[in-house]
């Protein structure tokens, strides 16, 4: 159980010491598509800018702020950047969360709450026109850490 970060020798749960670590500059890019069909798509691509996808770009970067208060075990970060993109392609949308900081603990956690919760937001904008949509594919794509 010790290989598991967030479990001591016991197997507890704890939130790990980062106390000794130096600070890094660091950053971490997730993605998460949305499937969904064809003509709901089309529909997102055509409302006028500032509607769904505004939103669901606010939601992203605000939910990678209080990702510390979702997930339990997560350090709070102070977040130097925080970018959330979503691309309308045929049949879904790609969404790209970029998280960074200067600190002694990764930003990983917080790229994939961004990418996650815009994901969310345009599945609750767009469900009651397409009953078959499916959040799919959330991932880490890169993380990088630098010393300062």
């Amino acid at each position: 159980m010790t290989d598991l970060s967030h479990v001591d020798e016991s197997g507890s749960v704890r939130m790990v010491d980062v106390g000794g670590k130096p600070l890094s500059r660091r950053r971490a890019v997730a993605r998460a598509e949305l499937r969904m069909a064809p003509e709901t798509a089309r529909r997102l691509r055509e409302l006028p800018k500032g509607d769904a996808l505004a939103t669901a770009q606010l939601a992203g970067i605000m939910a990678a702020k209080r990702t510390s208060e979702l997930i339990p075990l997560c350090h709070p970060l102070p977040l130097t950047n925080i970018e959330v993109t979503l691309e309308v392609r045929g049949d879904g949308v790609e969404i790209t969360a970029t998280a960074e900081t200067t600190a002694q603990t990764g930003v990983e956690m917080e790229a994939l709450t961004a990418a996650s919760v815009a994901a969310l937001t345009i599945y609750d904008m767009a469900k009651a026109i397409d009953k078959e949509m499916a959040i799919a594919e959330v991932r880490l794509v890169e993380k990088t850490k630098e010393p300062v």
